[in-house]
């Protein structure tokens, strides 16, 4: 059976999803400032933390935080509201491309459900910068984002035996009780890359076995944001 057409919008309004720098302003592309400043609605993970990038950019559009504490449903109908009207809304994330362990999907979710348009542009994410210059296999990978809370134990078990390379987030206070949760499933001496603070003054990568990690991060005060990239099981 051939796949049936896409229907045609039926609103004028567009959702656009614009990566923002995971640390150096300076990796903000030329089409992601006009978005932004031709957006008529700007939603964001964390305003706080948007402020800056919008005042450098002398951005005065509304903003409407997407963040999932609190009355979500109730902002999120707002922000379909705004398409509905017409409007075009960029979405952006607290760093990277949005949707990407942010909120952003339910956003991208509700939109196409209504057939809203729906863009992404190209751009900033720190798990491939991580994976290409952890050295391990970029040709196969898997990406698991930050672990949850519950049931953690099985996905950590079901990481321990995945062959292909495996990509983690994790905030600096976790990163040695993670380390220390791979160990118990993979062993000492599966390789691993730690990546912190991606294209930023003080950015670092740590390279060897995840007993050579703990061993590294167990003695320092761990800061900025971090991501882990894991070895496959070896055949």
């Amino acid at each position: 059976m051939p796949a049936m057409p896409d229907l045609e919008p039926n609103v004028n309004g567009r959702l656009v999803l614009v990566p923002t720098p995971v640390g150096n302003m300076g990796d903000l592309t030329i089409r992601a400032k006009e978005v932004l400043q031709a957006a008529e609605v700007i939603a964001v993970e964390d305003p706080n933390h948007s402020r800056y990038l919008l005042s450098q950019l002398g951005i005065t559009a509304p903003v409407i935080c997407y963040h999932e504490q609190g009355d979500y449903s109730r902002r999120l109908e707002r922000l379909l509201n705004e398409l509905r009207a017409g409007k075009l809304v960029a979405v952006i994330s607290s760093a990277g491309t949005p949707s990407i362990s942010d909120p952003g999907f339910s956003i991208v979710r509700a939109a196409l459900s209504e057939n809203i348009p729906v863009e992404c542009l190209p751009g900033a994410t720190a798990l491939i910068p991580a994976l290409v210059i952890s050295g391990l296999p970029v040709h196969r990978f898997v990406f698991e984002g930050f672990l949850p809370r519950t049931g953690k134990q099985t996905r950590l078990l079901e990481i321990a035996n995945e062959r292909r390379t495996v990509v983690l987030y994790e905030s600096p206070q976790r990163l040695q009780k993670l380390l220390t949760e791979l160990i118990a499933v993979c062993g000492t001496e599966r390789r691993c890359c730690v990546v912190r603070e991606l294209s930023k003054k003080f950015e670092e990568t740590v390279r060897g076995t995840l007993g050579e990690l703990q061993a590294v991060f167990e003695k320092r005060v761990v800061k900025g944001e971090i991501v882990v990239v894991l070895a496959g099981k070896p055949d």
